[in-house]
């Protein structure tokens, strides 16, 4: 039976409190896109205090991802039973706990706790992400579901845009050259202090928002199949998308520094070849807002293959060149990398109805391809190369247009239709 909260899903405009609460949904992107990028800071800081090795450090990235693919289906599960505003609230104050740890961290000088902290607050991200994101796409039209999710994205962006500039000057205090001078224990728990101030604060301003309540799963209603969405081929394989868009574009990023410092490809210091990280990760954020714009008139999925069909041909000129060609062909990837999370996550949400929770639980898990692949591609470059390697990310982006050609059709895999025909 059709409600008038399920028609307005679907019909041709967009209702004006939708619109309230995508406002208030953008919010929540930016601060965990802030969060993550502060792992970038974190990763040296906690480095100089401890004496850390690389293998060492490296253990916040595996923390942080670690919680996706720990936590991302039992938040699903979670969502099913309490809604997407409820999971919200939980997400932001389990955070808030993650960064209110961070001080005892300190206090002890004991790296564990920092990685315990770590994963509290990667955790709280997580339900976060399991919750906004399919949020996002049933606040209106389902042909539009991935333009919007897109611009919520595009400050997600912004956040990982911004958060290098305070969380430098907030972790190092301005510091010149912290190798030389030193790192204080203390400084690292005011910016988290300040986080947890602002996730709580958000928490209790979304408690008091009137926003749509949807996500709770109806235990009488029938599942698209058998299996939920687990039977569900398009959820499947778009798992496996995000799972490989996360890798490329983590490893990527992971390599730019080293691989733009190359006597034949940038010829520059690796701290003078760090800062076109930004141009990186800007270009996703520049392409999330126009690529929101271009989704309003042409399908998502046609756009997600033009987007990683353009990355291979990038990725393919900067293996085969040098200098700046090569340069600029690695750093122009980021700009097709920015459509294509939101996009491949709305794709594969579409028809799964009171399974989107457990879906989009499944595809938060995926992203820990963000600690798998990085690993792959950094074990061939010892082998090969590390210009070599950038044939890691293009296999990734090959199997991306394929989703984008086909993989992207909402269909149930055969065993699961046939069993739902037979209890039909």
């Amino acid at each position: 039976m059709t409600t008038p909260q399920t028609s307005a899903l679907h019909g041709s405009g967009q209702p004006t409190n939708y619109r309230f609460a995508l406002t208030a949904l953008t919010s929540l992107f930016f601060i965990w896109g802030f969060i993550t990028c502060l792992n970038d800071i974190l990763i040296p800081y906690l480095r100089l205090l401890f004496d850390l090795n690389y293998a060492q450090s490296m253990l916040i990235q595996f923390c942080f991802f670690g919680a996706y693919f720990i936590i991302s289906v039992p938040a699903g599960l979670m969502v099913g039973k309490i809604g997407y505003k409820s999971g919200i609230i939980v997400g932001l104050l389990t955070a808030g706990a993650g960064c209110v740890l961070f001080y005892p961290a300190a206090q002890m000088e004991v790296y564990g706790l920092f990685l315990g902290a770590l994963f509290i607050l990667a955790s709280g991200v997580t339900i976060l992400q399991v919750a906004a994101n399919p949020y996002v796409t049933r606040l209106g039209p389902e042909k539009t579901s991935s333009s919007r999710l897109t611009m919520t994205q595009a400050f997600n962006s912004l956040g990982t845009t911004v958060a290098p500039f305070f969380g430098t000057w907030l972790i190092f205090g301005g510091v010149a050259d912290p190798e030389v001078s030193g790192v204080s224990k203390d400084t690292v728990s005011l910016p988290y202090f300040i986080l947890a101030a602002t996730l709580v604060i958000m928490a209790l301003v979304f408690v008091r928002l009137k926003l749509p309540a949807m996500g709770k799963v109806d235990q009488a209603a029938p599942l698209p199949t058998q299996g939920g969405a687990w039977g569900q081929k398009h959820l499947v394989l778009g798992a496996l998308g995000i799972f490989v868009y996360v890798g490329a574009e983590v490893g990527i990023g992971s390599f730019l520094a080293i691989y733009l410092s190359q006597d034949d490809i940038g010829g520059m210091s690796t701290s003078q070849a760090s800062h076109y990280i930004s141009w990186y990760f800007g270009g996703a954020m520049v392409g999330r807002f126009i690529g929101a714009a271009v989704m309003q008139r042409f399908a998502g999925n046609r756009v997600l293959l033009f987007n990683a069909v353009c990355a291979m041909l990038l990725i393919l000129t900067t293996i085969f060149s040098s200098g700046t060609l090569a340069m600029w062909s690695i750093l122009f990837v980021g700009l097709c990398n920015s459509i294509m999370f939101p996009t491949i996550f709305s794709l594969a949400l579409q028809g799964l109805k009171e399974s989107t929770g457990q879906g989009s639980g499944i595809l938060c898990l995926a992203i820990v391809g963000g600690a798998v692949l990085p690993l792959c591609q950094g074990a061939l470059a010892d082998m090969i190369g590390v210009q070599a390697a950038f044939v890691v990310p293009l296999m990734c982006y090959a199997y991306i247009a394929y989703y984008g050609f086909a993989g992207y059709v909402p269909r149930a895999f055969k065993k699961a239709k046939q069993t739902a025909e037979v209890a039909e």
